[in-house]
């Protein structure tokens, strides 16, 4: 047996990011995402090459109701880090006043002209076991990883 050096390449990992409408206008500007102090340990295990997939959830603007919406997908660029500038709403989170310090900074791959609407997607997607209550796999979450597969779909449309 020959000892040839086999470099290992890490697979990147594809995460959906969840946010409000004002926080995508924020990434989209300033190419930085951000997640509360209890998110960091999930941001932490983002790594530079990955992929995110923003989903912008639904919101009620007075008497209208904006659906959740696949609005871009970007690349991380950098190692996560701490940062108390304001730069994020935390406007209709249960975390009124968050700053959302932990970020990383992220290009874009992606962004929707037209952004994909998610519920229909829900029956596809396979990181959505229970099809009747998808919002529950998203619920309480900042960023969840999934398969490469459902990136291939929300990439494809």
């Amino acid at each position: 047996m020959n000892n040839m050096n086999f470099q290992k390449t890490e697979e990147k990992t594809y995460w959906l990011c969840i946010l409000n409408r004002k926080n995508w206008e924020v990434v989209k500007k300033e190419n930085v995402w951000g997640v509360s102090e209890r998110h960091k340990n999930q941001l932490n295990k983002a790594k530079i090459g990955d992929v995110f997939i923003f989903y912008t959830i639904s919101e009620l603007t007075g008497r209208e109701r904006t659906e959740s919406e696949i609005t871009g997908i970007f690349e991380v660029a950098s190692k996560p880090y701490k940062d108390n500038k304001k730069l994020f709403s935390s406007v209709g989170t249960r975390h009124f006043g968050e700053i959302f310090p932990y970020r990383i900074k992220v290009k874009p791959l992606e962004i929707f002209e037209n952004p994909i609407a998610f519920r229909p997607l829900t029956k596809k997607l396979s990181f959505i076991t229970n099809k009747k209550r998808w919002s529950l796999h998203l619920l309480g979450a900042a960023m969840k990883a999934i398969p490469k597969e459902d990136y291939d779909l929300l990439a494809s449309m």
